[in-house]
């Protein structure tokens, strides 16, 4: 009701026109205001209103900048971190353990074949640079195709001026072959590009083709040049590189070298055991790796005895079977009643050293991983080694973090909201950051190179890398993994969860069993695993672990917003009370009169409308408008013409003229009795 007589009142000012002005408005605002200062400049003499004026606008803008300093301070969304420490019966971790090499040599054997032929003939020039050491010699011959897909080369640094690049396996002389590499080009990482061919490390490859040595070997050979007698050790060194080519054949190529041979070895050794696994089925690759029942022989959680069938196998591409205990995908995840090793996880792993792949696994051990229910163990990242020989006991301590969602931060919550697709999803396992960036690498794997690399999930409908389907497949490989921007990519999109669990861990080791022990717990372990009275274990391939919680005591560090909506209005008031004094009903009455000024506006908008239309009317019609006599003239006397005031064009016709036309003054006169017939008297009686 109040609503509607504002309107009618509104209506009524809007039909009489503006009842005061700017100036008015002004005046009566700074009189009645309780904001101090405008009320002293309208009271005060000429002076001082200025002085008061000056005043007035220098802290009114005082006011303004350190709002706008709150306000982009509000709208930062920072966050501030409190750590609280708890006491609580809480869930067991889940124990991911692996062993350290992912099959059993014993059982690859016939698929590493050519492969351990070629790394032994390698090896063996490398070390031996002699004639006698050609391919040609070696019974059966060396399978140099699957050589050439990813080969080995030497760069020798004799002249340091002028490197070469030597191929360890050369029938024919190739064109890259004996290439001269000089230092006079930058290089960024590990990397050097010059013409076609990158040369990695700090060398870089120029210029003609030489000969440099003293030493060449039968058929065209090349071979490593023997250094002189009196060289130095620096001098005789030389760097082993894989050299990595766009296709087989191609001179566009990359030479990733190393310090060291045998990171060189290892790692081509990893690269072309990748293309030959990557075309064993899944079922057969389990089948060649370490069984449950053959690694963990003894399992005890608490004074509650388990074995290897409380434990969930998953295959990992890096330690091929893994096994998980209390990992929740099948039923409740276990609590720990009591801090301290007697109510841990017990464990005694049989890693079996003796068939391990000598030039695949470099390391023994045992790979062991904590993390969360339901989740994916990343042990490659975030995994710790367990010693052959000696028993490790690890004690958890666990940090609960709780982080804000948007806008405070770029989290999530169950990774619904990141663009990239989890390829880790088909195990069931929750979003972590580590499976964001692995999808999204193998996406852009799969979309620059045409297939899937060996180590990460596979979409459905595409193929993993291997030198036969894919020949460039390691140099695309090696460019998009040292790719900066494509990296970037990758962390843009993903994000941290909100919510994550790290367990902290205190290591320490013993050995185990010691000397005086082993005897029985060898023979007690062999009997129990082959029941035999013989010994097959020895501390080469035995490990303890013990896992337990080190303390009852939980840390939780959890976010929370550092600005909020109370802390800016009482900032936002604060400010406005000390600079100008005024209140939030100061701001009410600032809004007021914003109201009014703009009622202001409309009303002499509306009026000058109106304005507007009478003077295009009088611009229309100029003449003024006829008389009562002219027009009770017009209506008795049919021939009389109004003056044209030559406003119009004669052939434009005026409007009829408005008001009632005069009665028929005729019916008034006095008539002839002649006129009058027996129907007028008639009609008078």
């Amino acid at each position: 009701m109040n609503l509607k007589k504002y309107f009618i009142r509104a209506l009524h000012r809007l039909q009489k026109g503006p009842g005061y002005t700017y100036k008015e408005l002004l005046v009566w605002y700074c009189d009645n205001t309780n904001t101090h200062g405008p009320k002293r400049i309208i009271k005060e003499g000429p002076k001082k209103k200025l002085i008061w004026f000056f005043l007035t606008l220098l802290f009114a803008s005082l006011v303004f900048w350190q709002w706008g300093i709150l306000i982009n301070t509000y709208l930062s969304y920072n966050v501030t971190s409190s750590l609280s420490i708890g006491f609580k019966t809480m869930k067991f971790p889940a124990v991911t353990v692996c062993n350290a090499n992912p099959f059993k040599y014993s059982k690859v054997k016939h698929l590493l074949k050519e492969l351990d032929r070629l790394i032994e003939a390698a090896l063996e020039r490398i070390l031996q640079p002699t004639q006698g050491n050609s391919s040609e010699n070696i019974s059966p011959p060396l399978d140099l195709e699957l050589w050439h897909q990813i080969p080995l080369v030497l760069i020798d640094e004799h002249d340091k001026d002028n490197p070469i690049i030597l191929d360890i396996f050369e029938s024919k002389k190739s064109p890259e072959g004996n290439q001269t590499i000089a230092g006079n080009q930058t290089t960024t990482g590990n990397e050097t590009t010059v013409g076609n061919q990158t040369i990695a490390g700090n060398q870089t490859a120029v210029g003609n083709e030489t000969a440099v040595g003293n030493e060449t070997t039968a058929g065209n050979q090349t071979a490593p040049p023997s250094a002189p007698a009196n060289a130095t050790s620096e001098e005789k060194k030389y760097k082993l590189a894989v050299k990595l080519c766009s296709h087989q054949g191609s001179d566009n190529c990359t030479y990733r070298n190393f310090t060291s041979a045998a990171q060189a070895v290892t790692e081509w050794y990893i690269l072309q055991s990748t293309s030959i696994l990557s075309k064993v089925p899944l079922q057969e690759r389990i089948r060649m790796g370490y069984q449950a029942e053959d690694m963990i022989l003894a399992c005890l959680y608490g004074a509650e005895p388990c074995n290897y069938k409380n434990f969930t196998q998953i295959y990992h591409p890096d330690h091929g079977n893994c096994y998980i205990f209390n990992w929740g995908m099948d039923e409740e995840a276990l609590n720990s009643s009591n801090p301290g090793a007697e109510f841990g996880l017990k464990l005694i792993l049989d890693i079996s050293q003796q068939d391990y792949i000598p030039y695949l696994s470099s390391a023994a051990g045992a790979r062991l991983m904590l993390h969360q229910q339901k989740s994916f163990p990343f042990l490659k990242d975030q995994g710790i080694y367990a010693m052959a020989g000696t028993e490790t006991s690890i004690g958890v301590l666990v940090d609960e973090l709780e982080r804000m969602g948007y806008p405070y931060s770029d989290c999530t919550m169950n990774g619904s909201d990141v663009p990239v697709k989890n390829l880790y999803s088909q195990y069931n396992t929750s979003y972590s950051i580590q499976a964001c960036l692995r999808s999204c690498f193998q996406n852009h794997m799969i979309e620059i190179c045409g297939c899937g690399h060996y180590m990460f999930p596979l979409p459905e409908g595409v193929n993993y890398c291997n030198n036969e389907d894919n020949p460039g497949w390691a140099y695309c490989y090696s460019s998009l993994r040292s790719s900066i921007r494509h990296r970037q990519i990758c962390i843009d999109s993903c994000k941290e969860t909100c919510n994550d669990t790290q367990y902290k861990m205190t290591i320490s080791m013993a050995d185990w069993p010691s000397e005086a022990s082993e005897d029985w717990i060898f023979h007690i372990l062999s009997y129990e695993r082959d029941m035999s009275t013989n010994v097959t274990l020895d501390r080469n391939g035995i490990i303890k672990l013990n896992i337990y919680f080190q303390e009852y005591n939980y840390r939780t560090i959890s976010e929370s917003a550092a600005t909020t909506i109370v802390w800016l209005l009482s900032s936002l008031g604060g400010q406005f009370g000390f600079w100008m004094g005024g209140s939030v009903l100061c701001l009410i009455e600032f809004g007021e009169i914003i109201i009014d000024s703009l009622w202001i506006t409309i009303i002499n908008v509306i009026s000058w409308c109106k304005g507007l239309k009478q003077k295009r009317a009088q611009a229309r019609y100029p003449d003024a408008p006829p008389t009562v006599s002219e027009l009770v003239e017009a209506h008795t006397n049919l021939g009389f013409q109004h003056e044209d005031g030559g406003g119009l064009p004669r052939d434009e016709a005026l409007p009829p003229e408005p008001g009632t036309p005069p009665p028929n003054y005729d019916s008034l006169r006095v008539q002839p009795l002649d006129i009058l017939g027996p129907d007028s008297d008639a009609e008078t009686e």
